[in-house]
């Protein structure tokens, strides 16, 4: 019976020269990197065998060798960039972690870099670009031919984060009396395609879009038609959008490309989906980590780094939770009168704070994907604070059952109840005007919302329950 090759001798032995697919071997089945190919990389490195190490990130995808990047130390990122090609080290630079990018470019000559920034779509250029010191960036565009360089400058003269920033400038244009032969003929000779493109769009003599042709029509009809024939309605972006909004525009009429027009309605470059995916992840972890208060310092970081980048938000919440102190201070002689207080007290605010928590989540989200707006606001209110009223009806009479049983009172089951049911109430009110108050005001709900709702569920939890004490049982 035959037998498949015996790899465990590869393993043992990385210097045995055996045939093996190295590609299926770099990654795991959710596409994350095999830890075991990163020991490889590394071993590679520690042995100066630079032959086995091309061998081994050749195999690898752009998007894989970014990842791989994140794992080495900066030593072994400084070995490895000299071994890329321009061609390879222009879409791994593409697809870098900014805080790894930048430490990665300090080691390409300008030359290279000058000649992989060639190979890279303007909006990709422009990103890289922007994260080079003043003089070598100036050293740089130097050395790029004058139709990279302007298209370049121009994406940087747009705002970081907006439209004209994201997009990229190569687009397929076609005049409105064109036919899809001379489209075609036009695709087939162009010398400056962008990378990516599924549509090409239909412009009047002015160059505003009145129109794209999907590729798909392009290819399948017959040569004499006429493009605005098989052109479809397209969704204008203007150059200063904000990304986020790209993005809401995007998901909501499920765009594959849109074009990008400036303030005269010009055409002047597009946005594809695959820069999109991008932008919904980045802005979806930065509101994820906003609404825990840190900030994303990067793999690399150091302690202090990560120390600093979260003192400031802690900070805040020491001032808060010193405010809730003080009016725990307010009660102390009830307090030592009744040592049940004392024991039960964080209960009702740390259940406001749980519940506020989700309300705050579901209120962030809304605004983000446009679900939440004036048209509804007032609903959408009245549902939160309704659900925050049931919720601690219920948990009062769960507590004020335990509360009851457990210390031998009914009235202090009363007073916990009655405190659960004041406090998860306010706990939701706060929890939806705090977002809504903070974008009229023009801050980010997402950054500050939690600090505010703390300290409204800390104070009104103690406040209520030990006030209602002071009332009931003193």
């Amino acid at each position: 019976m035959a037998t498949g090759p015996d790899t465990t001798a590869l393993e043992l032995d990385k210097d045995v020269a055996v045939p093996e697919d190295l590609e299926d071997l770099a990654l795991q089945d959710d596409y994350g990197l095999n830890p075991e190919y990163v020991e490889r990389v590394i071993d590679a490195a520690d042995r100066g065998d630079d032959e086995h190490l091309r061998e081994l990130v050749e195999a690898l995808h752009p998007a894989d060798v970014a990842d791989l990047m994140g794992f080495l130390s900066p030593a072994y990122r400084e070995a490895l960039v000299p071994l890329l090609a321009p061609a390879e080290l222009a879409d791994i630079l593409a697809e870098l972690d900014t805080e790894i990018r930048e430490e990665v470019l300090e080691s390409v000559s300008t030359d290279a870099l000058a000649t992989a920034l060639g190979d890279l779509d303007s909006d990709d250029a422009a990103d890289v670009v922007d994260d080079l010191e003043d003089d070598k960036r100036d050293a740089v565009l130097a050395a790029m031919s004058e139709v990279d360089r302007h298209a370049i400058q121009t994406s940087l003269g747009y705002k970081d984060e907006t439209a004209g920033r994201l997009m990229q400038r190569e687009v397929i244009a076609s005049p409105q009396f064109w036919t899809v032969g001379q489209a075609l003929e036009h695709v087939r000779q162009s010398s400056d395609l962008p990378e990516l493109f599924f549509d090409v769009s239909v412009v009047d003599p002015s160059f505003r879009p009145l129109g794209a042709a999907p590729v798909s029509r392009l290819v399948t009809a017959k040569p004499e038609t006429l493009m605005t024939q098989i052109m479809e309605p397209v969704i204008e972006l203007t150059v200063d959008m904000d990304q986020e909004e790209v993005a809401y525009a995007f998901e909501k009429y499920r765009l594959i490309s849109a074009p990008v027009v400036d303030a005269g309605g010009r055409l002047v470059g597009q946005i594809t989906v695959d820069d999109i995916v991008g932008i919904i992840r980045e802005e979806s972890e930065e509101d994820t980590l906003a609404l825990a208060g840190v900030s994303d310092v990067g793999r690399d970081a150091s302690i202090m780094e990560i120390t600093k980048s979260r003192f400031w938000w802690l900070f805040i919440n020491l001032g808060t939770a010193l405010l809730a102190s003080g009016v725990i201070s307010l009660f102390e002689g009830q307090i030592d009168k009744i040592v049940a207080l004392a024991v039960l007290a964080p209960i009702v605010p740390s259940m406001g704070g749980n519940a506020g928590t989700q309300t705050v989540t579901v209120a962030v989200r809304a605004m983000a994907t446009k679900e939440m707006s004036s048209a509804n606001v007032l609903r959408i209110v009245w549902r939160e604070t309704a659900v925050g009223l049931l919720n601690g009806c219920a948990f009062a009479v769960l507590m004020g059952v335990v509360a009851g049983l457990w210390f031998h009172g009914a009235v202090l089951g009363l007073v916990i109840g009655l405190a659960m049911i004041i406090n998860l109430f306010a706990a939701a009110l706060a929890g939806i005007l705090i977002p809504i108050a903070l974008e009229k005001m023009g801050y980010d709900p997402a950054v500050s919302s939690v600090i505010f709702l703390t300290t409204v569920t800390d104070c009104v939890g103690f406040f209520s329950f030990l006030g209602l004490a002071t009332l009931l049982l003193l």
